[in-house]
């Protein structure tokens, strides 16, 4: 079993940590991409609910934005003008999502599925202009 043990450290122990941060970081993106999917669970039954789910994604990607935002005022040259850009795609990107989650709240039974569907399409724009904004600003 000691051996087992010092084999499974070592193992643990040569992997680079920027290695498991990725890692860390693929499994919260993929953990909020399922969240936004499991709204397609939901039925009209289940609407406060859902609403109550999709405001919450939103609360935190707003939160994320913001910090981004504050990031961007910060910076300097060609990276304030290329992070001012990216800003102006999340805007455009996060009015749709809050024009969605408007519907999804307004939504009928007749329209249920299909505003659903427009929020989490438009949530996952959203969340993937935001990463590629938060790439770009880590460079």
């Amino acid at each position: 079993m000691p051996r087992l043990l010092a084999i499974a450290l070592s193992i643990v122990l040569t992997v680079p940590a920027p290695a498991l941060a990725q890692t860390a970081g693929k499994d919260v993106k993929q953990k909020a991409g399922e969240t936004a999917d499991a709204l397609r669970d939901y039925t009209v039954e289940r609407k406060d609910q859902a609403v109550a789910q999709a405001r919450k994604l939103s609360g935190e990607l707003e939160s994320k934005i913001k910090r981004l935002e504050t990031k961007v005022s910060r910076a300097t040259g060609e990276a304030k003008a290329a992070g001012q850009k990216q800003l102006d795609e999340l805007k455009q990107k996060r009015e749709q999502t809050q024009k969605k989650l408007a519907e999804l709240k307004d939504a009928s039974a007749g329209s249920w599925d299909a505003a659903k569907q427009g929020f989490v399409d438009a949530y996952r724009d959203l969340r993937q202009a935001y990463d590629k904004a938060a790439g770009e600003l880590r460079k």
